[in-house]
Order: C-alpha cells, then structure tokens, then sequence
C-alpha cells in the first residue's frame, strides 16, 4: 500500500467531479447548448472541464450580452441539476468527519454559480461547510487563476502563503489553480484517468482513485489536519 501522511491547515475541495458526479447532467446540458450555438457538445463538455460557465459560455458560445449571460448560466445549470447530481466514494464520510472535528478548517471551491451550488449540495446531502463556500460568483477569475482559491483559503481564516492549504480537485484547470494559489494538490481520478492527469502539466503532489483514499485526523497540539493518502492503483 503506498500510503503517504502529511500535515496541512485547511482543506479545499472542488465540487463536481471530485465531491459529486453530475456527468450526466453535464452532458445533457451540453447537448442542449450544442444544438442551440452549433457546437460539438462532446468537445465542449472535455474542454471546459472545471471552468467556470461565465468564462466558458462567452468563449464557446460566443455569448456577450450579460443578461443573456446570466440567463443562459442558470439554464444550464438547471439541466445538470435536472440530470441528477449523485455523491462520489467516499465523499460523505470524509466531509463528516471534517465538518464534524475540524468545521471551521475545509471549505467547498466551486465553478457552478451561487443558484446551482447549494442545490447541488443539498440534492447529494452533502454538509455544508461552517465558514461558507466560494462560488463563481464570488471571484472576477475563474480557474485555473488562483483567485477561487485564495478566496477559498481565506475563508478559512488562512493566508496560504504562510500557511499550508490542500486543494482536492479532479480537473487540471482546478489543479492549476491550485499550485498558482500557493496550496498542496490531490488529484482524485473520478472524471480524469490517472494518465491524463499526470499529462496534463498539472503536475498534482498526490493522485489518489477516489476519496475513499483519504482519510484526515484533527491534531489539536498541533492544530493542524494529518491527512492520510493512498496512491495504490489498485
């Protein structure tokens, strides 16, 4: 078993893709956008992986108007809501484990807006983090810029660059954002085949296949998280 145990302040976890799979959902989202704006839903849909839909609908749908915008970004995410969004392995029992000993030291970094997010976290019964999320709505860049998870960093009372942030995240544009934000990465191969990844540039600290090879314990002389990795591919 090539566990690996390593000491960090706070945790950062993307959404879909890593805490649940609204593939489905995505998919038929973008099937719908393809017909609509002429597109290659499954190009697409592979390409703008992780991103946010402000950035990723202005550049592929060739969408300026604002209003429309926003419209079309809550259509969107309708669809994925309505394609049924499932909590991934292990999931649930590391987030209660976290929420339950370390509340105010995790938080969720999404790309889906501030409409889509607690619907999504709410339909996979997933807890809600004490110190709040980030959404995209509440940065001006989307990843892979650092901003999301600064923002993620700082609601957890850290500055990263003075202290140590793991970001866990399935999609090399979160990955990016990661390492640009000063953090430790974790890739969780639940969207992305371990040899993508590792050719992706992104270059993860950790690659693990799913959550259920995680595991965390709060050291309160430390007031640090130990967090327990598997890299096993088996």
């Amino acid at each position: 078993m090539a566990r690996k145990a390593f000491l960090v302040d706070a945790i950062l976890f993307d959404l879909d893709g890593t805490l649940i799979d609204s593939t489905p959902g995505v998919f038929k989202a973008w099937a719908t956008f393809a017909k609509d704006y002429d597109l290659n839903a499954e190009e697409v849909a592979h390409a703008t992986h992780g991103r946010r839909l402000y950035d990723t609908l202005k550049e592929f749908c060739k969408i300026q108007d604002e209003t429309i915008l926003k419209a079309e970004i809550v259509r969107f995410e309708q669809e994925v809501i309505d394609g049924g969004p499932v909590v991934l392995p292990g999931a649930l029992d590391l987030l209660g484990k976290l929420a339950l000993e370390m509340g105010h030291r995790w938080t969720i970094v999404t790309s889906s807006s501030r409409v889509y997010a607690p619907a999504a976290i709410s339909k996979c019964d997933i807890p809600v983090p004490q110190v709040g999320y980030i959404t995209s709505d509440d940065v001006h860049q989307g990843k892979p810029h650092p901003a999301p998870y600064l923002a993620g960093a700082a609601k957890c009372g850290i500055d990263p660059k003075l202290k140590k942030c793991l970001v866990v995240e399935d999609a090399p544009s979160g990955l990016f954002s990661g390492h640009a934000a000063h953090a430790t990465t974790l890739a969780v191969c639940t969207s992305h085949p371990r040899e993508s990844i590792q050719k992706s540039g992104a270059n993860p600290d950790y690659i693990v296949k799913d959550l259920t090879r995680v595991s965390v314990q709060w050291l309160a002389d430390l007031g640090m998280i130990e967090v327990s990795v598997d890299e096993s591919q088996e």
